[in-house]
């Protein structure tokens, strides 16, 4: 019995939770963007359209009734009349639908648009698309950007008008009917309660299952993709059977999820045609012995079996769409749920780290930890305790230790990427270092802009930019665009590791940053080279840190830290 009860009140939680994230999500859009008043416009015109249109609707039923009452009556005269009043009312109906869904339409991709940015500006707000790696929450919020935000905005706006459509036919054609047969609405109202109810029982488990499918779906794509982005690497290991293994797990996983929604949806089915059967004959049933007493006239039989079916799909708004229902609410979780974990980076940087991490502070001219604690972000582990240098401009230190000591986590929270430990940090702005990874990042894009990355605005003249190209022994990639800097290549395939290693350390020189990071940047490159760059490194003034195993690397530092796997250090 208590865990009975504890079920509904999570479940009635869940369904609080779910209306509070569409308020904030919607609500941001409609009183809070800057688009706000043409979003309001578009949402006037279709208030207006849908009134025109539920009034065409009861103006179109009036006329069919009329239409068909001369039919059985064989009065011609009054037919050729009824028949030209059915071909104006096309004439209304036609425009006001066409110009109904296609401002419905507009809306939706305009509020797509706003959604999709205003989400793109958070996800990479405080590097939040880089903390939510770690998140056991959001999976895939790439797809919740995307495709999730699509569906969700038009499907938003669909069941908006949906309802609007049904609270104005309501209206319209409740009159209609009670004119008719009074006992006909107490019919309709209990049938459609009813209908609710038992369709709600039957179906609300799909909920959670359409939840499942949108992840194991974004899963299986995430497959595919990893595989494109590292197919030399599977190449290489001949590793085709494990990663169509894989694949085919991924895909299994949603296919069998997709059975039970499937299977959900035929239980779900047989009771919704049923109802909708039923309603066929209802009206006719109760207004067909008033025709046969002489009470009413034909046109009325057909009349009712059409405001009978009007009000009806009014009314059972959860039964008709509770397959689209379903799948859209388990949209509006996922994202609801990105949309709150982005509210804790929304924040000032500062405030990401936890209590008693590190604060790093911005305004410095030198790069200082004082009595740094690095920890895992899990907190379970401790790599480094105590950590205390200092390092100025012209000077350099590398960093040292066996796999698993904490090297490139030292990096990561100078950079404040993983604010966890305690300790105080004092380095420059991010603006004034450049952090390089030993897989440089390769955009979409053309050569200059490969090479200007992060700052693609930089006012370097394109012989400036050649020259360096030409220092870090680039110029047979020169070669291969015929020296043009706006040729535009898939980088990631034509560039070897080594190549884009180069193009990392052309990006620095021509950057000039106070202070350089360096984790394993050099690994692909053969010795000359490395001695090379990192004499240009020491003449250029720029003060850097290395992280790195080849004993060769010394010879270019001032300093050696050397981590140990207690978390001790030692500086020679």
């Amino acid at each position: 019995m208590d865990q009975s009860t504890d079920r509904k009140t999570d479940q009635q939680g869940s369904d609080r939770g779910l209306v509070r994230q569409l308020w904030i999500i919607s609500k941001a859009f409609f009183f809070g963007s800057g688009i706000r008043y043409k979003a309001l416009v578009f949402v006037v015109i279709l208030l207006a359209l849908a009134l025109s249109v539920g009034g065409v609707q009861v103006l179109m039923s009036y006329v069919a009734r009329y239409f068909m009452t001369a039919i059985a009556d064989k009065d011609v005269p009054a037919y050729r009349q009824w028949l030209w009043w059915y071909l104006g009312t096309f004439v209304l109906a036609i425009p006001l639908g066409v110009y109904y869904r296609w401002t419905e339409e507009r809306l939706a991709l305009l509020w797509r648009e706003w959604m999709a940015q205003h989400l793109i500006r958070r996800y990479f707000n405080n590097r939040a698309y880089y903390r939510l790696r770690g998140s056991s929450s959001i999976d895939n919020p790439d797809q919740r950007i995307s495709e999730d935000v699509r569906n969700f905005t038009g499907t938003s706006l669909s069941f908006l008008l949906i309802t609007l459509n049904a609270t104005v036919t309501l209206i319209a054609f409740v009159g209609v009917l009670w004119s008719i047969s009074a006992t006909l609405v107490g019919v309709l109202l209990c049938y459609a309660i009813a209908g609710t109810g038992f369709s709600i029982l039957i179906g609300r488990r799909l909920i959670g299952l359409n939840y499942l499918q949108y992840q194991k779906e974004a899963d299986f794509r995430y497959g595919l993709v990893r595989v494109r982005d590292n197919a030399e690497s599977i190449a290489f290991y001949r590793g085709e059977r494990r990663e169509r293994r894989d694949l085919v797990g991924r895909l299994g996983a949603a296919v069998l999820n997709m059975l039970s929604i499937i299977g959900w949806n035929r239980n779900l089915a047989f009771f919704v045609t049923g109802y909708n059967y039923a309603a066929i004959i209802l009206p006719v049933v109760i207004v067909a012995p008033l025709f046969m007493a002489g009470k009413v006239e034909f046109g009325v039989v057909t009349q009712s079996a059409g405001a009978f079916a009007q009000v009806l799909a009014a009314v059972s708004l959860i039964i008709t769409q509770f397959e689209r229902l379903s799948a859209y609410l388990a949209g509006v979780r996922r994202l609801g749920m990105l949309w709150d974990e982005l509210d804790e980076f929304d924040a000032d940087e500062g405030h990401a780290a936890p209590a008693g991490g590190p604060a790093p502070a911005d305004d410095g001219r030198m790069v200082k930890l004082d009595n740094l604690t690095v920890r895992t972000p899990d907190d379970a582990k401790t790599l480094v305790i105590g950590l205390s240098l200092e390092l100025r401009r012209r000077q350099s230190l590398l960093i040292m230790g066996a796999s698993g000591t904490g090297k490139s986590s030292v990096l990561r929270t100078i950079a404040g990427l993983w604010p966890i430990g305690s300790g105080v940090i004092e380095r420059p702005p991010l603006r004034d270092m450049m952090f390089l990874p030993q897989r440089p990042y390769m955009i979409d894009g053309n050569l200059r802009d490969q090479l200007l990355y992060p700052y693609p605005a930089s006012d370097l003249s394109d012989e400036q930019i050649i020259a360096v190209v030409g220092k870090v022994n680039l110029a047979d990639v020169l070669e291969r665009v015929d020296s043009d800097l706006g040729r535009v290549l898939d980088w990631t395939n034509v560039l070897s590791i080594g190549e884009q290693q180069r193009v990392a350390f052309a990006r620095l020189f021509l950057h000039g940053p106070a202070f350089a990071f360096l984790d394993e940047a050099t690994s692909a490159l053969d010795e000359d080279n490395q001695e090379r760059f990192y004499l240009m490194l020491k003449d250029s003034g720029i003060g850097f840190i290395s992280v790195g195993h080849r004993t060769t690397l010394i010879q270019y530092h001032d300093r050696v830290l050397r981590l140990e796997r207690s978390g001790t250090w030692a500086i020679t």
